[in-house]
């Protein structure tokens, strides 16, 4: 019996799920991470991604490592003597390079010099965010770690929390230095697990990738602010104009649907961006919950960090979503409130020119009616001449003047013709 087919896709997706491991990592370790987004429209780049592996490519052949399949979304091996990762996501892909050796300078910017100078200039796109992580066993006295924090951080940005019932602590400033990389800071005790290690590095840098992408779209919201803005205030001095009737209906439709026009290309324009804002925040949010974090030291940890500096961007670009839905639902209103106002003032003007064109049909049926009558006159003359020159000589055979046949068969004959015209106009109608 043969067994039940496996759907085409049951593998792969199967995969999918585990494409992505989390790496063991132990202390101490530097991190450095980079995150690559195109200028250009995401969905585009989602089609042909080709250069993304190109510049993949490149990077391994400039340390002679083992080279990926060329349909790989994902890549992990050894890269000289670091470990480098490699993800491709539908916006952006990132780079992940790990070393065992920490400089004696904390977050030295020589560190991501693993990123040769020349294969950056070449990339297929911009720098989204770049990090520098210094990852270190955690001593018994928390206070060289307070000071440590102090000098590598901005101390009122500073957040800073256990994580994982202990596992290690977590800190950072999510400001750029002034070599242009966020620094985060991790201690671990030496009883937390590899595995564990490489999840909590791998949580904070999604946490720093989809932050700074979720942010695009409240940037997004300050560059069109001002151009809704205007659109809002048109839409309402056309329904006041609308209100007080102080212009003709077509006018201010015409008006009203060019405003609406452009606020539909606005709407299209944002909606992609405004989606992922609303998904990169949940992955945010998810990331943050996940690491089961609890204050150290008295620092604000990376959810009250986050609930103070990134919520409230984003209850902005919210607003500004909703704000444009509120305004398409407002100007379609006002359109059909318009529309109909137009369509009743045409029906008055059709049933107004209904209304004359009966005046006229009536007065050419009197009109008619008189020409019919003059008819009847102009073919009874006729035929009362031609009548009489026929009975002439009948007349003068029985004696009977010509007056006296003229009166006797005018009559019969006025009364043909009314009767034939009648007949006539019956057929036709």
């Amino acid at each position: 019996m043969a067994p039940i087919p496996d759907h085409p896709l049951r593998y792969a997706l199967t995969g999918e799920l585990h494409a992505r491991p989390f790496p063991n990592i132990k202390a101490p370790q530097v991190v450095a991470f980079l995150a690559i987004k195109q200028a250009g429209d995401a969905a585009a780049r989602d089609r042909d991604r080709g250069a993304d592996m190109e510049h993949l490519v490149a990077l391994l052949k400039h340390y002679g490592a083992p080279l990926p399949d060329k349909d790989a979304t994902h890549y992990y091996g050894a890269m000289g003597r670091f470990h480098i990762k490699w993800e491709q996501h539908t916006e952006f892909v990132t780079y992940t390079a790990f070393g065992d050796e920490l400089s004696d300078r904390p977050f030295d910017p020589a560190e991501f010099d693993v990123f040769p100078a020349g294969w950056l200039s070449n990339a297929p796109g911009q720098r989204l965010t770049s990090s520098l992580l210094r990852l270190m066993s955690m001593p018994d006295d928390p206070e060289p770690v307070l000071d440590q924090l102090r000098d590598w951080f901005v101390p009122e940005s500073l957040a800073a929390g256990e994580v994982l019932e202990g596992a290690a602590v977590v800190a950072s400033d999510f400001r750029i230095d002034p070599a242009g990389h966020t620094r985060f800071a991790v201690f671990v005790p030496g009883a937390t697990g590899t595995r564990r290690v490489g999840r909590i590095i791998q949580r904070l840098l999604e946490i720093e990738t989809y932050k700074t992408m979720s942010m695009l779209g409240f940037a997004l919201t300050r560059e069109i602010g001002g151009k809704v803005g205007k659109m809002d205030r048109q839409i309402s001095e056309l329904m006041a104009k609308m209100s007080a009737q102080e212009q003709k209906p077509e006018a201010t439709l015409d008006a009203l649907l060019d405003v609406s026009v452009e606020l539909e290309n606005v709407v299209a324009q944002t909606s992609f961006r405004f989606a992922g804002t609303a998904a990169y925040k949940a992955i945010v949010d998810e990331r943050i919950a996940a690491l089961r974090e609890v204050r150290f030291e008295g620092r604000q940890g990376f959810g009250e960090f986050m609930m103070r500096r990134y919520e409230p961007a984003m209850r902005t670009v919210i607003s500004m979503e909703r704000r444009l839905e509120r305004m398409s639902a407002r100007a379609l209103r006002a359109s059909d409130l318009l529309r109909t106002r137009v369509d009743v003032e045409r029906s008055a003007q059709n049933q107004s020119i209904l209304e004359s064109m009966d005046k006229r049909a009536d007065l050419q049926l009197r009109l008619q009616h008189t020409v019919e009558g003059l008819s009847v006159v102009a073919i009874s003359y006729y035929a009362v001449s031609l009548a009489r020159y026929i009975l002439y000589p009948i007349g003068d055979m029985i004696g009977v003047s010509d007056g006296m046949l003229t009166a006797a068969v005018t009559v019969p004959v006025v009364l043909l013709v009314w009767l034939a015209v009648r007949r006539v106009r019956q057929k036709i109608g």
